[in-house]
């Protein structure tokens, strides 16, 4: 909720902070612009952005490296092996090395940017800035998620329902009684490969991404819990619904089809359950994801009349899977299932 709060104190004020842009349409360059107003336009637009990035929320988070080229490490540490052997009064045993795998990932960069004309900015009764750098955060969270998000779908542990069929073309959906709908026993054959395999909790739970069509045919069981109904609201994930079986979903029109992939062209749906540590991402905080906004004339002898301005985004990103018995993607049909055409 303050997220949110502040999103919204930041638009209220954004008319405000556009008339100082206005007033600088001479400037030739961003770097006319004061650090201020520069702050407050990437603060804006990374506010737009968070909400879209459901897949990130239970990563790893490493910031983009200063100076460190094109490559990240993700570092994962292997558990300690039991401590069997008694103690002996008086002597120290001996030290455990910690053991540590690197995972290196090289970093790519994205981005979009939208131009204005100043015949637009002129006379246009909205502040098409405003709605430009809210688009724009908008598409940047959507492309950063979707980064990820083929990177968890991605990994080596996959169920197919409750196990049923062996491939996801055998995947099928009849009718209401005859399916592969996600079903909380699904849920908990997952859950009991995250515990055998030790899969650390993320505050006392596991996490999942489900798709809106597959929560529909889950939300129905009566071990359901609603996300309205905690009795300790305080720490919701972004897009948090509800929970079951000891995990607890996040619901996102983002999460992984696989289109006409199942019997008789029926789409399947990825709902992915995970424990902490699965995973890690690059913060879109620290450099990860900039706000740029060119000002009206700023191109110079490409804008001779100073008719152009524009606002867009750029960002650096990397996902990298880091213990792939941390995660299982189960997958399945819906009751909203569509054939393919």
């Amino acid at each position: 909720m303050e997220k949110i709060k502040n999103a919204v104190e930041k638009f209220l004020l954004l008319p405000v902070m556009l008339n100082l842009f206005d007033g600088n349409t001479n400037v030739t360059s961003d770097a006319g612009m004061s650090d201020e107003m520069k702050t407050f336009y990437s603060d804006y637009l990374i506010d737009m952005a968070e909400p879209e990035l459901v897949h990130d929320q239970f990563g790893q988070k490493h910031p983009i490296p200063k100076n460190g080229g094109k490559t990240i490490e993700f570092r994962k540490y292997d558990p300690l092996p039991k401590a069997l052997t008694p103690l002996t009064e008086g002597v120290t045993p001996d030290g455990q090395k910690l053991s540590m795998g690197v995972v290196t990932a090289t970093v790519k960069q994205y981005g979009g940017f939208i131009e204005l004309s100043d015949i637009l900015l002129l006379t246009a009764i909205d502040n098409n800035l405003v709605q430009a750098t809210k688009l724009l955060g908008s598409q940047a969270g959507r492309t950063l998620d979707t980064i990820t998000r083929e990177v968890l779908n991605g990994g080596t542990n996959v169920q197919y329902c409750e196990g049923q069929v062996t491939s996801r073309a055998a995947l099928a959906y009849t009718d209401e009684t005859t399916n592969h709908n996600l079903t909380v026993n699904a849920v908990r054959r997952a859950v009991r490969f995250l515990k055998v395999m030790n899969a650390p909790r993320i505050n006392g739970y596991y996490a999942g991404i489900i798709h809106p069509d597959c929560s529909y045919d889950l939300m129905s069981d009566p071990k359901w819990v609603n996300v309205k109904t905690y009795s300790d609201p305080e720490g919701i994930y972004e897009g948090e619904i509800g929970r079951i079986e000891g995990v607890r979903f996040v619901e996102t029109s983002e999460a992984k089809v696989f289109t006409g992939e199942g019997a008789n062209g029926r789409d399947v749906y990825s709902t992915l359950i995970m424990g902490a540590d699965a995973y890690g991402v690059t913060e879109i905080t620290g450099g990860g994801l900039q706000h740029i906004v060119k000002q009206l004339g700023s191109a110079g002898t490409a804008d001779p009349l100073n008719q152009r301005a524009t606002a867009g985004w750029k960002a650096t990103k990397v996902a990298e899977r880091l213990v792939e018995v941390y995660m299982v993607r189960i997958e399945t049909t819906s009751t909203f299932t569509s054939a393919a055409a």
